[in-house]
Protein backbone atom coordinates (compact mmCIF):
# COMPACT_ATOMS: atom_id res chain seq x y z
CA UNK A 1 0.00 0.00 0.00
CA UNK A 2 1.59 3.62 -1.10
CA UNK A 3 1.69 6.68 0.45
CA UNK A 4 0.33 8.38 -2.52
CA UNK A 5 -2.59 10.14 -3.04
CA UNK A 6 -2.85 10.43 -6.36
CA UNK A 7 -5.97 8.80 -8.07
CA UNK A 8 -7.67 8.30 -4.27
CA UNK A 9 -9.17 10.18 -1.77
CA UNK A 10 -7.14 12.37 0.09
CA UNK A 11 -7.96 12.57 4.09
CA UNK A 12 -9.01 15.21 6.23
CA UNK A 13 -5.51 14.66 8.28
CA UNK A 14 -2.27 14.67 7.00
CA UNK A 15 -0.37 11.32 7.63
CA UNK A 16 2.27 12.38 9.75
CA UNK A 17 -0.37 13.51 12.45
CA UNK A 18 -2.01 10.47 12.05
CA UNK A 19 1.51 8.11 12.50
CA UNK A 20 1.56 10.68 15.68
CA UNK A 21 -1.35 9.71 17.06
CA UNK A 22 -0.95 5.63 15.90
CA UNK A 23 2.42 5.85 18.18
CA UNK A 24 0.29 7.54 20.88
CA UNK A 25 -2.18 4.79 20.88
CA UNK A 26 0.36 1.76 20.43
CA UNK A 27 2.06 3.54 23.18
CA UNK A 28 -0.83 3.82 25.37
CA UNK A 29 -1.88 0.24 24.77
CA UNK A 30 1.39 -1.43 25.96
CA UNK A 31 0.90 0.71 28.85
CA UNK A 32 -2.34 -0.91 29.74
CA UNK A 33 -1.16 -4.06 29.27
CA UNK A 34 0.15 -5.56 32.30
CA UNK A 35 -2.60 -4.28 33.96
CA UNK A 36 -5.29 -5.43 32.11
CA UNK A 37 -3.38 -9.25 32.42
CA UNK A 38 -3.75 -8.98 36.09
CA UNK A 39 -7.24 -7.82 36.05
CA UNK A 40 -7.80 -10.66 33.94
CA UNK A 41 -6.06 -13.12 36.04
CA UNK A 42 -7.58 -11.38 39.28
CA UNK A 43 -11.19 -11.93 37.41
CA UNK A 44 -10.31 -15.60 36.88
CA UNK A 45 -9.20 -16.29 40.57
CA UNK A 46 -12.46 -14.97 41.69
CA UNK A 47 -14.76 -16.34 39.66
CA UNK A 48 -12.75 -19.52 40.77
CA UNK A 49 -13.09 -18.43 44.24
CA UNK A 50 -17.13 -17.77 43.98
CA UNK A 51 -17.12 -21.25 43.21
CA UNK A 52 -20.88 -22.78 42.24
CA UNK A 53 -23.18 -20.76 39.94
CA UNK A 54 -26.02 -19.73 41.66
CA UNK A 55 -29.37 -21.29 40.14
CA UNK A 56 -30.64 -18.49 38.78
CA UNK A 57 -27.48 -18.30 36.64
CA UNK A 58 -25.03 -15.72 38.17
CA UNK A 59 -22.44 -16.20 40.68
CA UNK A 60 -22.58 -15.95 44.05
CA UNK A 61 -21.19 -13.10 46.12
CA UNK A 62 -19.59 -13.16 49.42
CA UNK A 63 -19.03 -9.60 51.58
CA UNK A 64 -15.28 -9.56 51.08
CA UNK A 65 -15.85 -9.70 47.24
CA UNK A 66 -18.42 -7.31 47.63
CA UNK A 67 -15.82 -5.35 49.48
CA UNK A 68 -13.13 -6.02 46.74
CA UNK A 69 -15.41 -4.47 43.63
CA UNK A 70 -16.37 -1.21 45.41
CA UNK A 71 -12.51 -0.56 45.97
CA UNK A 72 -11.89 -1.20 42.07
CA UNK A 73 -15.15 0.12 41.13
CA UNK A 74 -13.63 2.87 42.51
CA UNK A 75 -10.58 2.59 40.56
CA UNK A 76 -12.40 2.12 37.03
CA UNK A 77 -14.85 5.26 37.89
CA UNK A 78 -11.36 7.18 37.79
CA UNK A 79 -10.19 4.98 34.46
CA UNK A 80 -13.83 6.24 33.04
CA UNK A 81 -12.63 9.66 33.46
CA UNK A 82 -10.04 9.41 31.12
CA UNK A 83 -13.00 8.62 28.72
CA UNK A 84 -14.53 11.99 28.60
CA UNK A 85 -11.48 13.01 26.21
CA UNK A 86 -13.00 10.95 23.22
CA UNK A 87 -16.27 11.97 23.29
CA UNK A 88 -19.98 10.43 23.96
CA UNK A 89 -23.69 11.29 23.75
CA UNK A 90 -25.37 10.64 27.33
CA UNK A 91 -25.16 9.37 30.94
CA UNK A 92 -24.56 6.28 31.94
CA UNK A 93 -28.34 4.47 31.25
CA UNK A 94 -29.08 3.14 34.42
CA UNK A 95 -31.57 0.21 32.73
CA UNK A 96 -28.59 -0.93 30.51
CA UNK A 97 -27.57 -0.78 26.66
CA UNK A 98 -29.92 -1.69 24.16
CA UNK A 99 -28.87 -4.33 20.98
CA UNK A 100 -26.58 -2.59 18.71
CA UNK A 101 -28.68 -1.02 15.71
CA UNK A 102 -26.88 -3.13 13.41
CA UNK A 103 -28.17 -6.37 15.77
CA UNK A 104 -31.26 -8.18 14.86
CA UNK A 105 -31.13 -10.35 17.89
CA UNK A 106 -33.41 -10.56 20.82
CA UNK A 107 -33.82 -13.39 22.75
CA UNK A 108 -30.51 -14.48 25.69
CA UNK A 109 -27.80 -16.55 24.49
CA UNK A 110 -29.17 -19.91 23.31
CA UNK A 111 -27.05 -22.47 24.48
CA UNK A 112 -26.40 -20.89 28.36
CA UNK A 113 -22.87 -21.86 28.25
CA UNK A 114 -21.61 -18.93 29.75
CA UNK A 115 -23.83 -16.79 32.91
CA UNK A 116 -23.21 -14.48 35.05
CA UNK A 117 -20.65 -12.47 34.21
CA UNK A 118 -19.16 -14.88 31.97
CA UNK A 119 -21.69 -14.30 29.65
CA UNK A 120 -20.43 -10.35 29.53
CA UNK A 121 -16.87 -11.92 28.54
CA UNK A 122 -18.19 -14.03 25.83
CA UNK A 123 -20.03 -10.94 24.56
CA UNK A 124 -16.08 -8.93 24.76
CA UNK A 125 -14.82 -11.61 22.92
CA UNK A 126 -17.05 -11.63 19.89
CA UNK A 127 -16.96 -8.14 19.64
CA UNK A 128 -12.88 -8.35 19.91
CA UNK A 129 -12.84 -10.68 17.02
CA UNK A 130 -15.31 -8.95 15.13
CA UNK A 131 -13.08 -5.49 15.13
CA UNK A 132 -10.49 -8.23 14.24
CA UNK A 133 -11.90 -9.47 11.21
CA UNK A 134 -13.22 -6.49 10.22
CA UNK A 135 -9.57 -4.68 10.01
CA UNK A 136 -8.57 -7.71 8.95
CA UNK A 137 -10.65 -7.62 5.75
CA UNK A 138 -10.36 -4.11 5.27
CA UNK A 139 -6.56 -4.74 4.91
CA UNK A 140 -6.97 -7.35 2.40
CA UNK A 141 -9.65 -5.09 0.53
CA UNK A 142 -6.52 -2.57 0.58
CA UNK A 143 -3.99 -4.53 -1.00
CA UNK A 144 -6.34 -5.95 -3.61
CA UNK A 145 -6.41 -2.27 -4.57
CA UNK A 146 -10.29 -2.43 -3.72
CA UNK A 147 -10.07 0.56 -1.98
CA UNK A 148 -8.42 3.06 -4.12
CA UNK A 149 -4.99 4.33 -2.99
CA UNK A 150 -4.71 3.90 0.69
CA UNK A 151 -2.03 6.48 2.34
CA UNK A 152 0.56 4.19 4.66
CA UNK A 153 -0.27 5.46 7.77
CA UNK A 154 -3.98 4.56 7.36
CA UNK A 155 -2.50 1.00 6.94
CA UNK A 156 -0.41 1.17 10.15
CA UNK A 157 -3.36 2.68 12.43
CA UNK A 158 -5.54 -0.40 10.98
CA UNK A 159 -2.70 -2.94 11.90
CA UNK A 160 -2.22 -1.58 15.42
CA UNK A 161 -6.14 -1.62 16.34
CA UNK A 162 -5.77 -4.83 14.83
CA UNK A 163 -3.33 -5.92 17.08
CA UNK A 164 -4.61 -4.37 20.26
CA UNK A 165 -8.19 -6.21 19.58
CA UNK A 166 -6.24 -9.33 19.45
CA UNK A 167 -4.61 -8.80 22.51
CA UNK A 168 -8.19 -7.72 24.45
CA UNK A 169 -9.82 -10.93 22.93
CA UNK A 170 -6.91 -13.25 24.25
CA UNK A 171 -6.77 -11.62 27.70
CA UNK A 172 -10.82 -12.44 27.79
CA UNK A 173 -10.51 -15.85 26.10
CA UNK A 174 -8.07 -16.66 29.30
CA UNK A 175 -10.76 -16.03 31.67
CA UNK A 176 -12.84 -18.53 29.34
CA UNK A 177 -10.25 -20.81 29.20
CA UNK A 178 -9.86 -20.80 33.51
CA UNK A 179 -13.68 -20.60 34.26
CA UNK A 180 -13.49 -24.30 31.61
CA UNK A 181 -15.48 -22.51 28.90
CA UNK A 182 -15.19 -23.07 25.47
CA UNK A 183 -12.67 -19.84 24.04
CA UNK A 184 -14.61 -18.27 20.90
CA UNK A 185 -12.16 -17.89 17.89
CA UNK A 186 -15.14 -17.06 15.83
CA UNK A 187 -17.61 -14.08 15.80
CA UNK A 188 -20.66 -15.71 17.31
CA UNK A 189 -23.20 -12.58 16.87
CA UNK A 190 -26.35 -11.85 15.18
CA UNK A 191 -25.17 -9.04 13.56
CA UNK A 192 -22.01 -10.69 11.53
CA UNK A 193 -23.74 -11.09 8.53
CA UNK A 194 -25.09 -7.38 8.28
CA UNK A 195 -21.44 -5.67 9.21
CA UNK A 196 -19.82 -8.33 6.56
CA UNK A 197 -21.93 -7.43 4.13
CA UNK A 198 -21.12 -3.44 4.84
CA UNK A 199 -17.76 -4.55 4.23
CA UNK A 200 -18.56 -5.80 0.72
CA UNK A 201 -19.88 -2.35 -0.03
CA UNK A 202 -16.88 -0.29 1.32
CA UNK A 203 -14.82 1.39 -1.64
CA UNK A 204 -12.73 3.66 0.10
CA UNK A 205 -10.66 4.79 3.03
CA UNK A 206 -13.72 6.88 4.92
CA UNK A 207 -15.93 4.17 4.16
CA UNK A 208 -13.74 1.79 6.55
CA UNK A 209 -13.20 4.43 8.43
CA UNK A 210 -17.15 5.24 8.84
CA UNK A 211 -17.89 1.24 9.43
CA UNK A 212 -14.68 0.41 12.01
CA UNK A 213 -15.92 3.50 14.24
CA UNK A 214 -19.03 2.01 14.80
CA UNK A 215 -17.43 -1.08 15.48
CA UNK A 216 -15.58 1.19 17.88
CA UNK A 217 -18.10 2.79 19.75
CA UNK A 218 -20.19 -0.21 20.30
CA UNK A 219 -17.18 -2.07 22.08
CA UNK A 220 -15.54 1.12 24.10
CA UNK A 221 -19.58 1.58 25.52
CA UNK A 222 -20.12 -1.87 25.78
CA UNK A 223 -17.10 -1.60 28.44
CA UNK A 224 -18.30 1.20 30.48
CA UNK A 225 -21.38 -0.43 30.54
CA UNK A 226 -19.83 -3.78 31.88
CA UNK A 227 -17.86 -1.48 34.66
CA UNK A 228 -21.00 -0.80 36.34
CA UNK A 229 -23.22 -3.77 36.09
CA UNK A 230 -20.77 -6.71 36.33
CA UNK A 231 -20.56 -8.44 39.66
CA UNK A 232 -16.83 -9.14 40.00
CA UNK A 233 -13.82 -6.78 40.78
CA UNK A 234 -12.02 -8.38 38.08
CA UNK A 235 -14.81 -7.82 35.21
CA UNK A 236 -14.75 -4.02 36.38
CA UNK A 237 -10.88 -3.57 36.24
CA UNK A 238 -10.04 -5.40 33.04
CA UNK A 239 -13.39 -3.35 31.39
CA UNK A 240 -11.91 -0.44 32.49
CA UNK A 241 -8.49 -0.74 31.53
CA UNK A 242 -9.74 -1.62 28.16
CA UNK A 243 -12.22 0.77 27.27
CA UNK A 244 -10.11 3.54 27.17
CA UNK A 245 -8.10 2.26 24.24
CA UNK A 246 -11.51 1.01 22.51
CA UNK A 247 -12.15 4.59 23.03
CA UNK A 248 -8.94 5.89 21.37
CA UNK A 249 -9.61 3.86 18.40
CA UNK A 250 -12.61 5.46 17.92
CA UNK A 251 -11.15 9.08 18.45
CA UNK A 252 -8.51 8.72 15.90
CA UNK A 253 -11.47 7.55 13.21
CA UNK A 254 -13.26 10.28 14.20
CA UNK A 255 -9.71 12.82 13.03
CA UNK A 256 -9.79 10.32 9.97
CA UNK A 257 -13.10 11.45 8.42
CA UNK A 258 -12.30 15.10 9.82
CA UNK A 259 -14.25 14.69 12.82
CA UNK A 260 -13.52 16.67 15.84
CA UNK A 261 -14.24 14.38 18.71
CA UNK A 262 -15.60 16.49 20.50
CA UNK A 263 -15.53 15.72 24.93
CA UNK A 264 -18.49 15.04 26.96
CA UNK A 265 -18.77 14.51 30.68
CA UNK A 266 -20.18 11.33 30.14
CA UNK A 267 -19.68 8.11 28.00
CA UNK A 268 -23.09 7.03 26.70
CA UNK A 269 -24.20 3.17 26.51
CA UNK A 270 -26.58 3.81 23.92
CA UNK A 271 -24.34 1.79 21.21
CA UNK A 272 -23.61 -0.68 23.78
CA UNK A 273 -23.97 -3.97 22.50
CA UNK A 274 -26.65 -6.55 23.72
CA UNK A 275 -25.88 -9.88 25.11
CA UNK A 276 -28.81 -11.12 23.45
CA UNK A 277 -26.29 -9.88 20.13
CA UNK A 278 -24.44 -13.40 21.11
CA UNK A 279 -25.42 -17.09 18.90
CA UNK A 280 -23.32 -19.74 21.43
Amino acid sequence: MSSDNKGGRELPISEGELSRLTRELDEAHRATLPVMTASAAGLSQELRDLGAVTPDGGQERHPHLARRRFLVGAGASAAMLALAACGGKSEIDAAGPSPSPSGTGSSPSGSGTYTGDLLVVALAVALENQAVGAYDAALKAATAGKLGTVPVAFTTFAQTAMAQHKDHANAWNAVLASSGKPTITDVPLSNQEAVTKALGQVKDVPGVAKLALQLEDQAAQTYVFATFNVKSAGGINTAATIAPVEAMHAAILHYVLGQYPVPDTFIGTDKAASPTLLTV
